[in-house]
């Protein structure tokens, strides 16, 4: 049986699940510029349809921009970091229907608006492992750990976006929103995913950047809860964690091999 090492804590790990988005790969980078695709698009069209945004522009999706307009960060409690694709495009089909377009034909653009802005980020394939993830990965998989991704974002996505990182062989399981009836923060996803690892739950660590990922580690009784933040001012936003690390050099696999001698 392997250990996690953690800050000097050594946690029993036989399984991992990790997050996607903003812990396996920079957030920013892949969503950002879907996010700004998409408001783009639908500013468009409320100004087509004599109205704007009935809040603050950063508002509707929870992005943060400078003073020349460029998308700088976003909320990690907001509907961008947190929310699935389907559930962001309902917040913004509200904003026509508000505007006074039919539920209906206000959902089949916003649908239209995604899919446009996601075929922009399929030819930027911008998505990169985040550092030191690539060295961890291979000390878990050396250590015969087995890991899912456990993901907001539907398992086609995700299995996509993997191939572009060249990471996907890692990962045992992928568990996208598509698969469970109730996304995180429930505790639905990682029960899946450990029973797909051939794992119990109390034998698995989840790592995730948003508390989302730590509730849903918390309802699923997995035996650690690590918060993935690389800037020290947003971890207060793990309400839910066991620990917070910064990056993958805080983690070590210590195999029973090597505990032994």
């Amino acid at each position: 049986m392997s250990m996690l090492q953690i800050h000097g804590k050594q946690v029993t790990c036989r399984g991992i699940l990790f997050d996607k988005d903003g812990t396996l790969l920079d957030f920013l980078q892949l969503w950002g510029p879907w996010a700004e695709s998409l408001l783009n698009q639908l500013e468009s069209q409320l100004s087509e349809l004599g109205a704007s945004f009935t809040v603050e522009r950063e508002q509707v999706l929870g992005t943060v921009r400078n003073r020349e307009g460029q998308l700088i960060g976003y909320d990690l409690q907001g509907p961008l970091a947190i929310a699935t694709v389907d559930e962001s495009n309902g917040l913004l089909a509200g904003q026509l229907y508000a505007a006074g377009m039919p539920w209906n034909e206000a959902i089949t653009t916003i649908r239209h608006f995604s899919s446009v802005a996601m075929d922009e980020v399929r030819q930027r394939k911008m998505a990169e492992p985040l550092p030191g993830l690539n060295a961890f990965l291979q000390s878990c998989q050396e250590a015969s750990i087995p890991m899912a991704v456990v993901t907001s974002d539907s398992t086609a996505a995700a299995e996509e976006h993997l191939e572009w990182m060249g990471i996907r062989s890692y990962f045992t399981s992928i568990v996208g929103s598509d698969r469970v009836t109730r996304g995180k923060p429930d505790g639905e996803a990682a029960v899946l995913a450990c029973r797909e690892l051939h794992i119990l739950p109390e034998e698995a660590v989840v790592i995730g950047d948003s508390n989302g990922d730590m509730q849903m580690g918390r309802n699923a009784g997995v035996s650690c809860r690590i918060g993935f933040c690389p800037e020290v001012e947003g971890s207060h936003y793990l309400y839910d964690a066991d620990v917070i690390i910064q990056n993958y050099d805080e983690l070590k696999i210590i195999s029973e091999r090597s505990s032994q001698g």
